[in-house]
């Protein structure tokens, strides 16, 4: 590589450390109030003129990666997205100031020396649909909300209602009736509160709509919807868009540590600290693996069993989570049931549906699927699984889902 660079993404500024391998030669700075059409030039008057070979950026993976990295890939150069935590832990003991040019510097040489923790880099259908995803999920947010201020306000005046019915009919009913105690601050929030809920549900149904007609029709969705109880294809979407192409994942493990749903550990000789979620990762996976957890705890699920065994040995928890531990299955399981549908000519799984018990079967059928996984590539703008060029290194004939990692 004739020129590695490392980039400090901000809203105000992007800076800039640059080495030329063959030289020697350092080169830093910023680009002010960065945009688009400044990167661009940057690369283009800048970047290219001092380039006597291939160039290679790295940049984290914060919030402004995307329009870096169409932008370094349009100019012909290499782009590299590092995970920020793993970046952050690569600096060591801090001995120094922490500043804009040290971040830049860090990158620049993670990535000259080949150890940058990198992030994959989804393809741009993956990452439209995750963006249409999330955005159903502020707004489904945004309307709990509103229902919670409305629950607040009418127990505030001694008016009891379920929280669960305060967007039916009957309960608006009601409290249209001027027999009901409410002072006229109170009604008015109420009545603002319900706007906003019909206005939420205007621009959220139809965008449901689009995503669930997408998961039925999309073969990685539709291999999820039909392999596993309680997804349908909103949930696959989500899915498919959040949880990544797990082949670059080395062990099942490292699957579940991705959703954050792990659970943290410490320990020091004998003393052992209580366990809790991580919860670091996409929250919008999570949500997503929460309720198909949800509907799989359904009588009629195949899954009901487990579902009832973890309910009678975390009696005294709540119910979200006596869920949870279903709510780990379904992104390793999903990898090693699902993608079999992919391959060429095949319809359904040799074996049938993985069916999976413990933590322990859920690991192995995960590491089974990631090491039988096959190269993907972009088709007339899907994502689609490519035949294998080469025998399968393992037994078996799963696959893992082609899906986008974590921003």
């Amino acid at each position: 590589m004739a020129m590695v660079c490392g980039l400090d993404l901000h809203r105000r500024q992007i800076t800039f450390d640059t080495l030329e391998t063959v030289s020697g030669e350092e080169w830093r700075g910023r680009i002010w109030q960065p945009d688009r059409a400044r990167f661009r030039r940057w690369l283009r008057e800048d970047v290219a003129r001092r380039a006597n070979g291939e160039v290679a950026l790295a940049v984290e993976g914060c919030t402004g990666w995307r329009y870096v990295v169409e932008e370094i890939t349009a100019a012909g150069f290499e782009a590299h997205v590092a995970e920020p935590a793993d970046t952050q832990a690569a600096r060591g003991r801090k001995h120094r100031a922490k500043t804009d040019r040290t971040d830049a510097r860090l990158l620049r040489d993670l990535l000259a020396g080949g150890e940058l923790p990198e992030s994959w880099i989804p393809p741009e259908p993956v990452l439209e649909w995750r963006e249409r995803v999330r955005l159903y999920k502020s707004l489904v947010d945004q309307r709990t909300v509103w229902c919670q201020r409305i629950h607040a306000e009418l127990y505030h005046h001694g008016v009891a209602v379920l929280e669960g019915a305060i967007r039916s009919d009957k309960t608006r009913g009601m409290l249209a009736d001027p027999h009901v105690q409410l002072s006229p601050a109170a009604r008015e929030r109420i009545a603002v509160g319900y706007r906003m809920i019909d206005l939420t549900d205007t621009e959220a149904q139809p965008l449901k709509k689009a995503l669930t007609r997408f998961g039925t029709r999309q073969p990685a969705c539709k291999a999820l919807v039909e392999a596993q109880y309680g997804i349908g294809g909103l949930i696959a979407v989500a899915a498919w868009s959040e949880l990544g192409d797990c082949r670059r994942f080395s062990r099942s493990d490292q699957a579940v540590r991705h959703t954050g749903l792990d659970v943290s550990v410490d320990a020091s000789d004998r003393r052992r600290a209580g366990g809790y979620l991580s919860r670091q990762g996409p929250e919008t996976l999570r949500w997503a693996l929460y309720e198909a957890a949800k509907n799989a705890s359904h009588h009629r699920s195949p899954d009901h069993d487990y579902y009832a065994q973890s309910r009678s040995v975390t009696a005294a928890r709540s119910r979200r989570s006596r869920s949870l531990g279903s709510s780990r299955r379904p992104p390793t399981r999903t990898q090693s049931t699902a993608p079999s549908r992919w391959q060429p000519g095949s319809c359904r799984h040799p074996r049938g549906p993985v069916r999976v018990t413990s933590g322990s079967e859920l690991s192995r059928s995960l590491a089974a699927a990631i090491k039988s996984s096959r190269p993907i590539r972009l088709v007339g703008g899907a994502t689609r699984l490519c035949p294998s060029t080469g025998s399968a290194r393992t037994a078996g004939n799963t696959t893992s889902i082609p899906s986008a990692p974590t921003e």
